[in-house]
């Protein structure tokens, strides 16, 4: 919960506490703020059990924590059987040297095998397209303005 205090904020709070609270309450108020929190979560675990009894028997493993999305996420990518599959079948560093040595100019064996146009595929995207003729242009009317 606090992973990210350093021990200058740590002390700076301590200090404060004592200034506000004074020494002699200060281990009241910390047993106070302990007992709060104590009760809090046995709250929230009370809570957590209610709502598993409420749903029955076919959500026995379900967990709170899989609300969250980014969680919920990591595990459907994780145990998703057809996405493991996608993902071990698809390489991302080969796919990159393939389009930057075709923008560059330059063919491997397996683009050239690949781009030569086979009859009725339809035309040859590596190809330069040559330039449209030009239209002719309809004349100006001053008139007509």
């Amino acid at each position: 919960m606090f992973n990210d205090i350093g021990a200058l904020e740590l002390v700076t709070i301590v200090v404060l506490a004592i200034l506000v609270f004074g020494p002699d309450k200060l281990p009241k108020v910390i047993q106070d703020v302990s007992n709060v929190i104590r009760k809090i979560r046995s709250f929230s675990d009370s809570a957590k059990q209610d709502i598993r009894s409420e749903l029955g028997p076919e959500f026995k493993d379900f967990e709170f924590e899989d609300l969250n999305p980014k969680t919920f996420i990591r595990k459907q990518l994780t145990e998703n059987e057809d996405l493991k599959e996608l993902r071990t079948s698809f390489d991302l560093r080969k796919e990159l040297t393939d389009v930057t040595d075709a923008v560059n100019g330059k063919e491997n064996p397996a683009a050239e095998a690949a781009a030569t146009p086979v009859a009725g595929t339809g035309p040859d995207l590596l190809k330069k397209p040559a330039a449209p003729a030009p239209e002719p242009r309809t004349p100006f009317d001053a008139d007509a303005t």
